[in-house]
C-alpha cells in the first residue's frame, strides 16, 4: 500500500467491492430520504480482508492530512468495528505505544441503564484528541447526535470524518457549529458515474440517479 493516501485508488477500492449499490425500487435511507443509490461499507467491514485494507486507508487518510488524534470513536453501530480496528492500528504506530497509552473506545447504541456511570455511554471511554468515525452521511443526523452526546460527556473531539459523503446537505456546514472540522474519504458524485458504468441501470434509475446527484 502506498505511503500517502490517494483518492484514485481509495474509488477504485470502493467500486470493486461493491459498495455502491442501485435498486430498481428506491430505497428508504436511514435519514428516511428515499434514493436509488444504496451505499453499503457491510460488504467491507463484514469481511476481515477487506476490513484490514479499509483501516489502513484510514490510517494513510489520518497520517497524510496531519490529524494529531489519540483514537478513533464509530458511530454505534455501523462504523463501530472499523473505529476499533483503526484506534488499534493508530496506537501501534506511535512511538508512545506501552500500556496505558492508548484506549480502544466503544460506543453502545444505547445507553446501559445499570452499572458504572462512566459506562452508561462507552465500552471504553475515548481518551485524548478524538475523531468520530461514521460510514456514510446524507443529513449527517446520526453523527451529530453522537457527536452532542460525547460532548455532554466531556470528550475531547478533534474532527469528524465519514468513509462517503452523500452530499444531500452541507454535513460540514452542520458540524461548524461544534467547531468541528469534518473530513470526507469519497463522495457519491465522485463514484457514480463510474458504478453506472460497471452495473449498467435502467435508463429510469440513470436520470433519477442523474437528477439526485447532478452528475
Amino acid at each position: 500500500m502506498a505511503k500517502t493516501f490517494n483518492q484514485q485508488i481509495f474509488n477504485q477500492f470502493i467500486l470493486d467491492n461493491n459498495v455502491i449499490r442501485f435498486s430498481e425500487q428506491p430505497i428508504t435511507l436511514k435519514s428516511g430520504r428515499t434514493s436509488h443509490v444504496y451505499i453499503n461499507w457491510r460488504t467491507i467491514t463484514n469481511d476481515a480482508y477487506l476490513l484490514n485494507q479499509l483501516t489502513d486507508y484510514i490510517i494513510l487518510f489520518i497520517k497524510t492530512q496531519n490529524l494529531k488524534i489519540d483514537c478513533l470513536y464509530g458511530v454505534p453501530e455501523g462504523a463501530t468495528k472499523t473505529a476499533i480496528i483503526a484506534s488499534l492500528k493508530l496506537a501501534q504506530s506511535s512511538s508512545l505505544f506501552t500500556a496505558g497509552s492508548h484506549s480502544i473506545p466503544m460506543g453502545r447504541a444505547k445507553p446501559k441503564e445499570h452499572g458504572d456511570p462512566k459506562d452508561r455511554f462507552f465500552i471504553g471511554t475515548p481518551e485524548g484528541n478524538t475523531l468520530i468515525i461514521e460510514d456514510v452521511t446524507t443529513t449527517g443526523g446520526s453523527l451529530i447526535e453522537s457527536i452532542q452526546m460525547l460532548k455532554k460527556e466531556g470528550i475531547k473531539l478533534h474532527a469528524a470524518l465519514t468513509l462517503t459523503d452523500r452530499k444531500t446537505e452541507n454535513v460540514k456546514e452542520k458540524l461548524a457549529q461544534f467547531g468541528l472540522p469534518f473530513h470526507v474519504m469519497s463522495t457519491a458524485d465522485q463514484l457514480i458515474t463510474a458504478a453506472m458504468e460497471k452495473y449498467k441501470p435502467s435508463e429510469t434509475i440513470r436520470n433519477a440517479i442523474t437528477e439526485e446527484f447532478k452528475v
